[in-house]
């Protein structure tokens, strides 16, 4: 165990000085800090009008635009500017729009090769029945994948505008207001009529994103179904039954690991060009619902991130949060 030990020894010691130091009460350069309290700053009323008469002075000369060339001859400039830029900009998209194909020309390039490599071609490389899932979901795949960010982005930008802070009471706890005060309490025919149509209609979604590849739909159809599905029930039992199941915290993570598997998945385009690299995956027997290789699984990705999208947009024009 420690000695204590006696002040007057303890003050010898290299810790006590570094203590002092700290504390700013000896300098062991300077000797002896002189600390003293700082005096309130007083103006008198006559300093205070003549500052803020030269500032009233100063501000409406520098807004003085009859008199300020320089104000004044910025605006023009920029005016002249903006013109120019714009003629310039019009006259080289003009130029751009010269050197394109006639449209409808029979040798465009869209007419000869990518159209008739998608039709021809899709279902032996995609394995998918449908030519617009094989198209976007695997030609196009990193452009979709960059649709779906958009969503993302688009969502934050929305939450960062409409959210509301929660208002807290004296004891520092969350004032929650009733999510029903703009809502009819209690319907007994839009409850029932919820009770009847959201199991159908959330079915329905997950069918379409399931059967994308292999008939009309997709995860951008299927996710608004999906979305519209959660809406009503919103609207028909309130947030406090909602967020049993699905809260903010649920959309972010859902979000965020479907956008980080598409990107796993998919990504490789970007450095591959128009050279796609063989997944590995079997493209199965076209028209089965375990086929068309990664296809599935994207339309999923992108299935929850429109769900989760259309559902958080009504939540914040509504209320602000959830």
């Amino acid at each position: 165990m420690s000695r204590k030990i006696p002040e007057k020894e303890y003050e010898k010691t290299v810790s006590f000085r570094l203590k002092q130091w700290l504390d700013g009460t000896k300098d062991p350069f300077v000797d002896t800090v002189e600390m003293k309290p700082q005096e309130e700053f007083l103006e008198d009323d006559n300093t205070v009008i003549k500052r803020n008469k030269e500032r009233r002075q100063r501000l409406e000369r520098v807004y003085d635009l009859a008199n300020n060339w320089e104000v004044s001859g910025f605006q023009k400039l920029y005016k002249v500017f903006c013109a120019v830029f714009c003629l310039f900009l019009v006259a080289m998209l003009l130029i751009a729009v010269s050197y394109l194909p006639s449209y409808g020309h029979a040798e465009n390039p869209v007419n000869n090769e990518v159209a008739g490599r998608y039709i021809e071609k899709g279902l032996q490389e995609t394995g998918a029945v449908n030519i617009v899932t094989g198209m976007i979901l695997d030609y196009r795949a990193f452009d979709t994948l960059g649709e779906s960010h958009v969503l993302f982005i688009a969502t934050c930008t929305v939450l960062i505008l409409l959210r509301k802070d929660k208002k807290k009471d004296e004891n520092g706890k969350d004032i929650e207001v009733s999510d029903r005060i703009y809502e009819p309490k209690n319907d007994l025919i839009l409850q029932t009529a919820a009770r009847v149509l959201v199991p159908p209609i959330i079915i329905f979604g997950v069918y379409v994103i399931l059967g994308g590849h292999l008939g009309p739909g997709g995860g951008f159809s299927g996710g608004a179904i999906i979305g519209a599905g959660l809406i009503l029930y919103l609207n028909a039992f309130g947030f406090q039954k909602t967020e049993r199941f699905f809260t903010g915290k649920t959309y972010k993570i859902l979000s965020v690991c479907a956008l980080g598997c598409y990107c796993l998945a998919k990504s490789y385009s970007f450095y591959t060009g128009a050279n796609h690299i063989e997944s590995m995956i079997p493209l199965g027997t076209p028209g089965a619902i375990l086929s068309s290789g990664l296809i599935l699984i994207l339309n999923i990705c992108v299935g929850i991130v429109v769900a989760g999208t259309m559902y958080t947009f009504y939540v914040m024009f509504r209320k602000g949060g959830y």
